[in-house]
């Protein structure tokens, strides 16, 4: 493995120092001890778990995963065990793990992700909190919360109130207007904001002549999204006062480059790690031998391209 330059490539994120700006995407690297034999997570900037609820989750029936070109599909239906049960039992196993833990969050109503976030804020190795708002309001008619404004503000909020811990918030794609939401968030109180999640598609199974998965409607992810992320990292740098973390399709240093120069000051990797699960530590060397060949460091990159 190649060694990472730690200087060049040290970022901080809403007080989170990372040796590099490399995080795990939410929903794709499980609870980071799943990944513990198949690659080195102190290589890593910082490992974000798998969405927690107030209460467990079975998730959606299956199928929930089809491959798509250059991606794939999914409706896993925010299956977790529960925050209670992941302070308990996963986070006590993580303790040996030299690489900040992001806990990433979600709700059925404020009141949710607010107690969520209280209980994680006194729980031992959690670095800070990635709050998911691409979720349905169950007491405001299935709205989901990450598609308006006002609605967003409400849940930074309450979450911002009831925890010391730097909280990120999650945006979803599925936005006329991505600065709107940038503005929302910050004012709520938001500490850094991470984009974006996945987009809202479809497949169908031509020959029985039905959706693919079960959910009929699921999550895009994968290079195949990657130009929209970039766009959406690039408008929102224009009006965002907080650090941005670029999320979609990166696979290598040069994708994750492409997000740091349009405004980036870290980066998820997801799918990638479902095809390698040494995915996150490679994008990090390819970012090291970017930084190293062009004599620079990432803080020197961030929105380089300009407007």
């Amino acid at each position: 493995m190649k060694e990472i330059s730690v200087n060049a490539l040290a970022v901080e994120i809403a007080g989170i120092r990372m040796k590099n700006p490399v995080m795990t995407a939410s929903g794709t690297f499980g609870y980071g001890l799943e990944f513990k034999p198949y690659t080195r997570l102190d290589a890593i900037g910082a490992v974000i778990v798998k969405g927690l609820s107030l209460r467990p989750r079975p998730g959606n029936p299956g199928p929930r995963i089809v491959e798509t070109p250059c991606g794939m599909l999914n409706a896993i239906g925010l299956q977790n065990v529960g925050v209670d049960c992941f302070i308990n039992e996963k986070l006590p196993l993580l303790k040996d793990v030299k690489t900040p833990v992001i806990a990433n969050i979600f709700g059925e109503t404020v009141s949710d992700y607010a107690e969520v976030a209280k209980r994680l804020d006194s729980a031992q190795g959690v670095a800070g909190l990635e709050v998911n708002i691409s979720c349905p309001n169950v007491k405001a008619g299935g709205m989901v919360f990450g598609t308006d404004p006002a609605s967003a503000y409400k849940v930074v909020s309450a979450v911002r109130a009831s925890t010391r811990l730097p909280v990120i918030t999650k945006l979803s794609p599925n936005v006329t207007d991505i600065r709107v939401m940038v503005r929302a968030v910050e004012d709520a109180g938001t500490d850094a904001i991470s984009l974006i999640n996945t987009i809202t598609g479809m497949v169908i199974d031509t020959e029985r002549r039905r959706p693919a998965i079960a959910n009929r409607i699921g999550g895009l992810s994968g290079p195949a999204i990657r130009p929209i992320a970039v766009r959406m990292v690039w408008e929102a740098a224009s009006v965002a006062k907080t650090p941005l973390i670029g999320i979609g399709g990166i696979t290598t240093g040069t994708d994750a480059m492409e997000f740091i120069l349009a405004g980036a000051t870290a980066v998820q990797v997801g799918t990638a790690s479902f095809i390698d699960p040494d995915a996150a530590v490679k994008v990090a060397e390819g970012i090291n031998e970017y930084v190293t060949r062009h004599k620079t460091s990432v803080a020197a990159l961030v929105g380089a391209v300009g407007r």
